[in-house]
């Protein structure tokens, strides 16, 4: 998990592509559809740095077990494209979320990740303070 994760800090998404096998299925609740291959990836990956271009995440937890594994993550970034259909911001933004992995013959087959949508609707200023 830590090579995932220092692809996406270097917002490196060749890198990134090449950890995901090509049955790839990963299911993002931020996201409408799953997304597919490689190069569902790509295009996962570019919408999240074109949003925040100065992505970073870092791993609070990792528990990797029998080709699984578990991430804790926060993301940190600048609203300065769109995510969602909304138009950026550019208010920073601290998300917290947890991803599960599935790896088959050294490759990542299949992903859930589970963030705090709302959270990240608060930050952005479209959602009260609860």
């Amino acid at each position: 998990m830590a090579e995932l994760l220092e692809g996406w800090n270097a917002h490196d998404i060749a890198r990134v592509e090449a950890l995901h096998a090509l049955e790839y299925v990963g299911t993002d609740v931020g996201m409408a559809v799953p997304c597919r291959g490689p190069e569902g990836v790509v295009q996962h990956m570019a919408g999240y740095l074109r949003a925040f271009p100065d992505l970073r995440l870092v791993a609070e937890e990792t528990i990797v077990q029998d080709g699984r594994a578990v991430l804790v993550w926060t993301a940190r970034g600048t609203h300065l494209g769109e995510i969602m259909r909304i138009p950026p911001t550019e208010r920073e933004i601290v998300v917290r979320g947890v991803s599960l992995f599935t790896v088959k013959d050294m490759k990542i087959a299949r992903g859930l990740h589970v963030w705090d949508v709302a959270g990240l609707l608060r930050n952005i200023g479209l959602l009260p303070e609860l």
